[in-house]
């Protein structure tokens, strides 16, 4: 019987409000994401078909489950665009809200730091060579 691999516990930064929080490598980023407790992070059909959670991984890695094409293309999922619902991290992260996700999440900016924000925000973007995205091993 094969020993399980240890569940791997990653750093995603949300560049577009600084937030930080931790996920697993076997929770999906948006499953992660609602685990800080805030308000206005749109959910919708969490299987990867309505859209809503899209976003533009900048630097690090996630493995992809299978997410509708009318969403996320082959084009820019090869860009780095994921729908949060359907990507784990393999790295720590930082990602950008794009779309609705992202007018949702930048609304809070509007009043002040968004909860949760630690001085200075993200880790910056000279992290590495840029995005990663690794298909689903079915």
């Amino acid at each position: 019987m094969p020993v399980p691999e240890p569940r791997q516990v990653y750093t995603v930064v949300i560049a577009n409000t600084g937030e930080r929080y931790p996920c697993r490598s076997d929770q999906s980023l948006l499953a992660a994401m609602e685990g800080l407790g805030r308000k206005g992070i749109p959910v919708g059909c969490r299987g990867g078909g309505c859209g809503v959670c899209k976003v533009w991984i900048q630097a690090g890695t996630v493995r992809c489950e299978r997410m509708s094409r009318a969403h996320v293309s082959a084009e820019e999922e090869a860009c780095g665009h994921v729908l949060a619902c359907r990507a784990y991290p393999a790295s720590d992260l930082d990602l950008r809200a794009v779309a609705r996700m992202a007018r949702c999440l930048e609304r809070g900016l509007e009043r002040g730091v968004a909860p949760g924000v630690e001085p200075g925000g993200g880790r910056g973007m000279s992290r590495g060579p840029g995005p990663s995205v690794l298909p689903d091993a079915d």
